[in-house]
């Protein structure tokens, strides 16, 4: 049975209030043509799930999210993303600041139904002061007290792999498949986008996202854009810094969401950028 879907299909199918986690780690590897779908859409209210990168920015400056659960929020070569630096100053957005390691086991509670987990992450950190809803547990064994990670069950995920097929298995090609095994379990339904499809994914089945996990599949060349998507392509740094640098004036962003965010053809006017750059060096 053939699970493959445009972005639009994908965005039909969210709703405003969902939960709604989103792979890919920093300006690494996210699923861009799918947030790009969301950016379109009336969607709102939603509450995001992410080791953030511009995923997060992009949907705080378009005003979609109202609470965030994250690890970090970050564009790598660039430490701090600056949307979501805006939205954290401006305040009024709801946060769950974790460690890296709770995101991973709160993702991981819900993939296996399960309330919570324990863990020594975040113990003897702030993590704990700034969400006093964060509980302990007594090791039933005769072990030290530990933290209960409460499950993060989504309503949906959001992915971008390198390849997959048309019943929803997919193989990461780069060096880490991040957590986007635990996005796809962790929700009621995932939805992944990719490089491209394949017939058959050949000895990478052992590195992959199961089509069971999957209630459809994108195909999107380059839809992780202006992310890395390893060994396919890497991040965008040049567009990635022009990302950045309009994020910080009103009218600069103005201009850089008409042109691009808006573009009917996102490739092509990232493309004629790049032309305007070669004739303006030249």
């Amino acid at each position: 049975m053939t699970k493959l879907m445009t972005e639009e299909q994908v965005v039909a199918e969210l709703r405003s209030g969902m939960t709604i986690g989103i792979g890919g780690w920093g300006s690494r590897r996210k699923p861009m043509s799918m947030v790009r779908a969301i950016l379109r859409s009336d969607l709102r209210d939603l509450t995001v799930v992410s080791y953030g990168g511009p995923d997060v920015g992009l949907l705080c400056a378009a005003g979609k999210v109202k609470k965030l659960v994250y690890g970090f929020v970050s564009l790598d070569s660039i430490p701090l993303e600056p949307h979501f630096q805006n939205a954290r100053k401006a305040g009024g957005l709801e946060v769950q600041e974790w460690d890296e390691g709770m995101v991973q086991w709160g993702l991981y509670a819900a993939s296996l139904r399960l309330p919570f987990l324990p863990t020594r992450a975040g113990l003897g950190s702030d993590v704990v002061t700034y969400d006093p809803s964060l509980k302990t547990v007594v090791d039933p064994y005769g072990g030290p007290e530990l933290l209960a990670v409460p499950a993060l069950h989504l309503d949906a995920a959001l992915v971008h792999l390198n390849i997959a097929d048309a019943r929803g298995n997919a193989a990461f090609l780069g060096p880490d498949l991040y957590f986007d095994d635990l996005f796809c379990q962790a929700a009621e339904k995932a939805y992944l986008s990719c490089e491209r499809i394949v017939d058959d994914l050949g000895e990478l089945t052992r590195r992959r996202i199961a089509r069971w996990m999957v209630a459809g599949v994108v195909e999107a060349p380059g839809g992780a854009h202006f992310t890395s998507c390893v060994p396919d392509y890497d991040r965008d740094e040049p567009f990635q810094k022009e990302y950045a640098t309009a994020a910080k004036d009103p009218a600069l962003w103005a201009a850089f969401e008409e042109r691009f965010l808006k573009a009917p053809d996102y490739a092509a006017a990232v493309k004629a950028w790049y032309e305007e750059r070669k004739a303006q060096a030249s």
